[in-house]
């Protein structure tokens, strides 16, 4: 049965809206293509974060979000994707924005990246800032803002 689970790591973080969030989230895998299989968001803290940046992905920086895609079969979705939620909280501030916005343009930003899109270069950043702003603009629909 397709998931999608919230867990916490390192942080107290309790997501709202949790079963909006669910089904925007499974809605914008559907409407590019894939089906969900299994999709763990993990809230934890900037060290926490930097720590799987270090030991996974050889960087030595803080980051908002990593996703690890573990699906073993095309447009199937099973992943990890860990947020930083102190990065979150600063974002949000730098951006003029609420955390709650902030935390579901991070969210769909890993999901997007699930979806096939990239942020490395000029065309592929504008691309997905492009899918992030079509996606979020989908929340109306869930009343998710």
């Amino acid at each position: 049965m397709p998931a999608i689970s919230f867990f916490s790591e390192s942080v107290s973080y309790n997501l709202p809206q949790k079963l909006k969030i669910k089904k925007w989230i499974k809605a914008t895998i559907e409407k590019e293509g894939y089906q969900l299989q299994q999709l763990n968001f993990i809230f934890c803290s900037d060290e926490y974060l930097l720590g799987i940046n270090q030991q996974y992905l050889n960087h030595d920086t803080y980051t908002d979000i990593i996703t690890f895609d573990n699906s073993e079969e095309e447009k199937q979705i099973v992943s990890d994707i860990f947020i930083s939620i102190e990065r979150v909280k600063e974002n949000a501030k730098t951006f003029k924005t609420s955390e709650f916005d902030e935390v579901c343009r991070i969210m769909i930003h890993g999901t997007l990246h699930l979806l096939g899109y990239k942020d490395k270069g000029k065309a592929a950043k504008t691309l997905m800032t492009e899918k992030e702003d079509e996606h979020l603009g989908y929340r109306i629909e869930f009343g998710l803002v």
